[in-house]
């Protein structure tokens, strides 16, 4: 039978190895995907080449029409792997922003609180009124 103490080191490490599992998967999933995108680009780079040949030699506009779509996929599937790096990035990147919070506490009583607030509103208050009347046009 297990004291406490060991629930307490298996359940830390069971949840240990289930986060690093997970960190794992993430990391094959961007490097396969990676590597697809890769693979798309070079594959594609090789059909444009060889489209633009045939766009060349045939000059129909249909051919052409083609080639100007290969080309949009191509850019399309770069901004797709420019996305997955970034998105990769910004996993790995720990959070920057560590924002400092500040909580007052006032020991006192309710009417110390109100007296207190009283006096700082009456130093903030700024008097709108003119010291002087404007002349009016008539």
């Amino acid at each position: 039978m297990k004291n406490g103490i060991d629930k307490i080191t298996e359940n830390y490490s069971d949840g240990y190895s289930k986060a690093w599992r997970e960190d794992e998967k993430v990391k094959t999933d961007y490097e396969y995907s990676r590597d697809t995108y890769y693979e798309l680009l070079e594959k594609g780079k090789d059909s444009l080449e060889t489209m633009m040949e045939v766009a060349r030699e045939s000059e129909h506009p249909r051919a052409f029409e083609v080639l100007s779509n290969m080309i949009k996929n191509l850019s399309d599937v770069n901004d797709k792997l420019m996305d997955l790096n970034k998105k990769n990035k910004d996993m790995e990147e720990p959070l920057k922003k560590v924002e400092r919070q500040q909580n007052n506490i006032f020991l006192g009583s309710t009417s110390e609180l109100q007296k207190l607030l009283k006096e700082q509103n009456e130093e903030k208050v700024i008097d709108a009124q003119p010291s002087t009347e404007l002349p009016r046009e008539s």
